[in-house]
């Protein structure tokens, strides 16, 4: 048996990309295909129709995003958009063109400024509604920002709606939402030791790690110093378990692609301890002197899933046949 029907009766956790690439202009959406192209399927793009787009040009604006959704550009279908937020009148119309234009192609929706679950499962509704009429028979996974104290009250159900995939933090907007009783530094340095951006960061984390999401961390808007987007993203990973991030800009992509995949040294490990226990039908081994079962099977799992998305070490990983199917 494979791995995944093993250790996850069949059904491993979801492994999205580890970086989510925002931009909103033609020019930087165009040349985030390209770099998709060069780089290959390590991130995901999203598309941005919420502060993106221009002011008055919305409907040209989804239009534009339908195009390239559609256009040979989109070499692996992993483009998600961020429509406007549920309570502009510019949402029912990014859902009814983008949806109708380009569903089929449509990696993903994120739905910004939520309030609670309730308004979430409506959302999704109305989204599958429109899928349905558009001829689309998938359900389009949903990204929802957490950026209000209304929306972090409600994270835990909102983790659990199924079709809900992953959930960012909106840490600029929720700084924001204080009115100043935050100091501004908390949208930047003291962001992970600031009380309560910390406590927000765990809340996200801790939802969705309880029902198999994917927390994906905030922006970092230091675009030249790349040390502090390393220094942010690893902090954001081990110390608050956050396994995505966004990007703003394009340097900042690679350094999110490393600091949060497995080392090589990681993934050999991986590979080690999952071959013996297969080996030995899923029993417990031993590995240089440190006992194994299936309780860290799962984890040595996830790190060699995330190589193989990443596209590290892909031609020992097809000759092992784990991921076949991926």
């Amino acid at each position: 048996m494979r791995p995944s029907e093993v250790l996850f009766d069949g059904q491993a956790p979801l492994a999205l990309a580890v970086c989510d690439h925002y931009c909103g202009t033609e020019p930087r959406m165009r040349k985030a295909l390209q770099l998709q192209k060069e780089l290959g399927p390590c991130f995901d793009i999203t598309f941005d129709c919420e502060d993106g787009a221009p002011v008055g040009q919305e409907l040209a604006h989804a239009q534009l995003v339908c195009e390239l959704l559609t256009s040979p550009e989109n070499l692996y279908q992993q483009v998600g958009v961020r429509v406007h937020d549920p309570l502009s009148p510019f949402f029912d119309s990014d859902i009814d063109c983008i949806i109708q234009g380009a569903g089929q192609q449509l990696a993903y929706i994120t739905i910004p400024k939520v309030s609670n679950a309730i308004q979430v499962s409506q959302l999704i509704q109305k989204i599958n509604h429109k899928a349905t009429q558009s001829g689309i028979s998938k359900r389009l996974p949903i990204h929802v920002l957490i950026e209000t104290n209304e929306s972090l009250a409600d994270v835990f159900a909102i983790a659990a709606l199924p079709q809900v995939a992953c959930l960012s933090f909106g840490l600029m907007d929720f700084v924001s939402g204080y009115y100043g009783a935050i100091p501004s530094s908390a949208m930047h340095i003291d962001q992970f030791s600031h009380p309560l951006t910390r406590r927000a960061m765990t809340e996200i984390a801790v939802a969705c790690h309880t029902f198999g999401k994917t927390p994906a961390h905030n922006v970092c808007t230091e675009t030249k110093d790349l040390l502090v987007v390393e220094t942010d993203t690893l902090m954001a990973k081990n110390a608050f378990a956050y396994t995505r991030k966004w990007s703003i800009h394009p340097n900042q992509i690679p350094i999110i692609v490393n600091a949060l995949g497995p080392t090589d040294s990681e993934i050999m490990q991986s590979i080690a301890i999952l071959s013996q226990a297969i080996t030995a039908q899923w029993g417990p081994i031993q590995h240089e002197g440190k006992l194994h079962d299936r309780a860290s099977y799962r984890y040595y799992w996830t790190i060699a899933q995330k190589a193989y998305t990443l596209g590290k070490m892909r031609a020992q990983f097809d000759q092992l046949g784990w991921f076949r199917d991926s």
